[in-house]
């Protein structure tokens, strides 16, 4: 939609994905209409270009004879550690009422004769409370919830990169944006809501789709406090397009070879764990696909070797769906792999012939994309995809500045270890949440926000260079974040690095020359990645050493404490981080005459 003259609303929400498009609809629905949405590019989001073998959406238990609660699963979250009680307890309580209005939305969510939404176990999951619409999961329900922005006639101003929230007596009061067209522009809101994903241009090796950028350090700069910045998820996942090489593609037992200079190829796998025992850890990927500490002696090795063909002996590696791995016998798997290929009917054929009888739609997926797994291996790599940290909430999804929410994956609600597709529930809880408040307020006061016109953005001063340097120096630093502070982090480097990236952001627009007018938006974005790292850097280094290694993090090749107990969020303030204790999980004894009596 175009840009319109008005530059004052109740609510601006910034991102167009999933938790965003669900804020403005919810908004609207609870009758706060003076909103925009305010996007960089419409089609440009995580949630719209990311996906697995069947993205999972996470929820309450509502099919079978398996018990759930809504404090079980509150307990589930909880203990996945570094989590915050009172969100996981509203995550918990909303799941059902944000998952039924996707349904009718539309989402084709399976369910079985009798209407019930059967479930499967997911990782970090005890229950079966996981589901999916298949490997679009969260495409789908972006598509599903802009129509519906789309029907209600919310302005959408596409094509604006936000390069600063206005925030005066730690209070919101409007944004500050760039369009090609208009250059800056400032528009000023009572609530805003930052719903741009998570920071996704921080690393080189990435599952993010290159349009995603986020925009955690448009927080960071504003003020607003973080959490567990350090908390991230690293995983395997093809490189020529971008995508999760979870669940299925792991359980048909593909073949991992590596190639050198020469064209020589090598099972690697099988070289280190012997046939047996390789397959037995690359079918666990599936369940536990994530990269994790406490499995670098099961399924994580997979992720280890991998990284050692890449990073040491300078091969490439792939995933062969074409020829069984050598000296594959099915009779030779453990009892969990067997009997999940038998309940499949898949105890048959190649990798290939497995993945169709299990899931055709993976495949299809990556011919849509231009590989076609039936005549080429997939290369692939570990890499950062998704950062269980970001900007602290509470349980409105409010930020420590007063009217700016954050929801979706910039929001820092889920620690250590999250079940899979808690993600897409959050984005759907978070903004639903936002909205609530939001409109709970809006009915109380006026529309208008407070601001100050004096306060202007001054224009940085940007050099120009035929030669621009903005690039290179942004894939420096992401490669140096892949190298010293993913999966395997160094506290040395890290050390060294955080030193360097804040002296680097005292002169950045001096050291950072584009040719034109055109690379702005890049610019702007690499400052907030900047101050991002910065400030993920800040977290990781205290974790690091008062910590060591846990959940996704290996720190200086060391295994894991066996103790380890996270009942502590590290929170970040500018480039400063400290402890502080969770808040715990909430006993919900309600009595229903007393809340009845609340609500009327």
């Amino acid at each position: 939609m175009a840009n319109n003259n008005k530059n004052t609303y109740n609510t601006i929400i910034i991102g167009s994905g999933c938790a965003g498009y669900n804020a403005a609809d919810w908004l609207h629905d609870l009758g706060t209409t003076d909103i925009a949405i305010v996007t960089e590019g419409i089609n440009k989001g995580t949630s719209r270009n990311t996906g697995s073998d069947k993205q999972t959406y996470y929820k309450l238990t509502i099919a079978g004879n398996e018990p759930d609660s809504v404090h079980e699963m509150a307990t589930t979250l909880y203990e996945g550690g570094s989590v915050h009680g009172d969100t996981a307890m509203v995550e918990a309580a909303c799941s059902v009422k944000s998952f039924m209005k996707l349904v009718n939305l539309g989402l084709p969510f399976p369910t079985n004769r009798y209407g019930a939404f059967v479930g499967y176990k997911t990782d970090h999951d005890p229950r079966q409370r996981a589901t999916s619409c298949g490997p679009l999961t969260s495409k789908l329900m972006t598509e599903a919830l802009e129509r519906s922005v789309k029907a209600k006639a919310i302005p959408i101003l596409d094509d604006c990169t936000v390069v600063k929230l206005l925030v005066k007596e730690n209070k919101i009061y409007g944004l500050v944006y760039y369009n090609p067209k208009q250059g800056l522009c400032e528009l000023y809101a009572q609530h805003i809501i930052l719903a741009t994903g998570g920071p996704a241009g921080v690393y080189a090796d990435t599952v993010f789709p290159i349009s995603q950028t986020g925009g955690t350090g448009l927080a960071i700069a504003a003020g607003a406090a973080a959490c567990n910045l350090h908390q991230w998820q690293y995983g395997l996942a093809s490189t020529d397009f971008r995508w999760n090489v979870s669940g299925t593609y792991q359980q048909v037992l593909p073949r991992y070879i590596s190639v050198d200079d020469a064209g020589n190829e090598y099972e690697f796998l099988q070289e280190h764990l012997g046939t047996p025992d390789a397959l037995n850890r690359v079918f666990l990927k599936g369940y536990q696909w994530p990269f994790d500490t406490q499995k670098i002696n099961g399924s994580s090795q997979i992720d280890l070797l991998v990284a050692a063909e890449i990073k040491e002996k300078g091969r490439t590696v792939y995933m062969d769906f074409r020829r069984n791995p050598t000296g594959l016998s099915f009779n030779d798997l453990s009892a969990e792999a067997y009997d999940y290929l038998a309940k499949s009917e898949a105890l048959f054929g190649t990798p290939i012939e497995r993945l169709a009888k299990m899931n055709p739609k993976a495949i299809q997926l990556y011919k849509d994309n231009g590989i076609d797994l039936y005549h080429e291996p997939l290369k692939i790599a570990v890499c950062a995809q998704h950062c269980n940290g970001g900007i602290a909430v509470d349980t409105n999804w409010e930020s420590s500045i007063k009217g700016l929410y954050v929801a979706g994956e910039a929001a820092g609600t889920f620690g250590v270890y999250r079940p899979g597709g808690s993600a897409l529930n959050s984005t759907q809880v978070g903004s639903m949440r936002a909205a609530e408040h939001i409109a709970a307020n809006s009915k109380q006061g006026s529309n208008s926000p407070a601001y100050d016109v004096a306060e202007k953005l001054p224009q940085p001063a940007v050099t120009y260079s035929h030669i621009p340097t903005a690039q290179a120096n942004q894939a420096a630093i992401q490669e140096a974040m892949s190298h010293y502070a993913a999966y395997n982090r160094d506290i040395s480097k890290m050390r060294k690095l955080y030193d360097d990236l804040c002296t680097h952001t005292t002169h950045f627009f001096q050291d950072n020359t584009i040719s034109d007018d055109s690379q702005l938006p890049y610019l702007y974005k690499s400052y907030d990645q900047l101050l991002t790292r910065v400030a993920m850097l800040s977290a990781m280094i205290l974790s690091a050493e008062t910590c060591g290694s846990h959940g996704g993090a290996l720190v200086n090749s060391a295994p894991p404490k066996s103790d380890m107990k996270f009942d502590k969020v590290i929170t970040t303030s500018g480039s400063s981080s400290y402890y502080e204790p969770v808040r715990p999980l909430p006993e919900s004894n309600d009595w229903f005459e007393k809340v009845w009596n609340q609500e009327a």
